[in-house]
């Protein structure tokens, strides 16, 4: 055999070995779990890889080579206890996990097969299916019931990532480099130039005009981005579709199983959607993808908020300067902004969900080492008088 076939032969053996592996880890969690809807799901799973096994095996077959699997009874046996007992949520997260790899693996064994049209079609086949389970097993790991995580979901998604939602974070994050960025400016130039107002307020305000305008471009160029990727998505769901429809409408029954459905009222209700494809599209990527038109990121939204919050937060420290000069002013912008650092780190659980208090107080003691690191280095490239 050639150095070349003996490595395609290899991987296809390896291909054979992963799929076995992966459908008794689905067979393993199947055999213990109580709930009748995750346990069909997973034996479902379980099928799907043991016929990808099984194609795997007939293509080495046609090659001439035997599949046997070298496995101890002492090793099968751990195996299948770690998988019984390690937590279902722990060994599903692994599994979507290795579902991900799997996938990107048979795309990048394309370019090795492509002068063998038949496995490529094969590899692009279970990339895709693998995509889906790992799809279907992000739902499954959800700990609470099925109809509770697809309501905290769409509010979630409606509460901060709807149209227009994106805004608050932007500006939010905004303010905070903005104020970051031009408190640390302030601070150095006051310790470089003896609190000399002139300098201040100048290098303040080029400050405050960069970091608005870097920001907003940054947030125009990340959401733009981020639409195309959706959109390319999308259409490449629509392709899926078009392509295999019966796999996209058993995939789609899977997820209406994973609501509670079962699998005839599922299969009824995906097969009545796919006679309208808009909306079986739709559903199909909020299902699959988490993602809709609604979610889209608008990107003059996005470099709007950007960079007026950034121009906003920037401004809080200069604020003094206007109407006072020397030691008072400098005093009165620290203490403002520290202020300032409180109320956004305040604001930013709104996000992330954490102590308000704790997070204010992290920002303050942020801002403090900012003021204190700047200032000293204005102080140690003081200009001379």
């Amino acid at each position: 055999m050639k150095p070349q076939a003996n490595s395609f032969v290899q991987i296809l053996k390896q291909n054979w070995l992963n799929e076995k592996k992966t459908a008794r880890a689905y067979r393993d969690l199947a055999e213990i779990e109580k709930n009748p809807y995750k346990k069909e799901i997973l034996i479902k799973l379980a099928e799907t890889e043991e016929k990808h096994a099984l194609r795997w095996e007939k293509e080495l077959n046609a090659l001439g080579e035997s599949c046997v699997e070298k496995s101890s009874r002492f090793k099968r046996s751990l195996e299948k206890w770690i998988n019984q007992n390690l937590g279902f949520k722990n060994v599903i997260q692994r599994m979507e996990n290795a579902e991900e790899q799997d996938k990107l693996k048979y795309l990048q064994q394309k370019e090795k097969f492509k002068d063998s049209a038949g496995i490529v079609k094969i590899l692009d086949e279970f990339a895709r299916e693998e995509k889906n389970h790992a799809a279907i097993l992000h739902n499954l790991s959800r700990e609470k019931p099925f109809s509770e995580n697809i309501t905290e979901r769409i509010l979630s998604r409606e509460k901060w990532h709807g149209r227009g939602g994106n805004w608050i974070t932007d500006s939010i994050y905004g303010i905070n480099d903005g104020l970051g960025a031009v408190f640390g400016i302030v601070s150095g130039v006051a310790g470089a130039t003896e609190n000399q107002t002139h300098y201040i307020v100048i290098s303040g305000l080029a400050g405050m005009i960069a970091s608005a305008l870097s920001m907003g471009a940054g947030a125009y160029l990340a959401a733009k981005s981020q639409k195309e990727v959706y959109e390319a998505e999308i259409s490449k769901e629509k392709r899926e579709i078009e392509e295999n429809p019966q796999e996209e409408i058993e995939e789609m029954a899977l997820f209406y199983q994973l609501q509670g459905f079962n699998e005839e009222e599922a299969k009824w209700i995906a097969e009545k959607l796919y006679q309208k494809p808009e909306h079986f599209l739709s559903a199909m990527v909020s299902s699959e993808l988490g993602l809709s038109q609604a979610s889209f990121p608008r990107p003059w939204n996005a470099c709007l908020s950007a960079s007026l919050s950034t121009a906003l937060g920037a401004f809080i420290p200069l604020i003094p300067f206007f109407f006072l000069s020397g030691v008072w002013a400098i005093t009165l912008s620290f203490f403002i902004s520290l202020i300032a650092h409180f109320l956004v780190g305040a604001a930013k659980t709104l996000i992330t969900t954490r102590s308000w208090l704790y997070s204010g107080l992290e920002m303050t003691v942020v801002g403090i080492i900012e003021a204190v690191v700047t200032y000293s280095l204005g102080l140690l490239f003081r200009l001379p008088a």
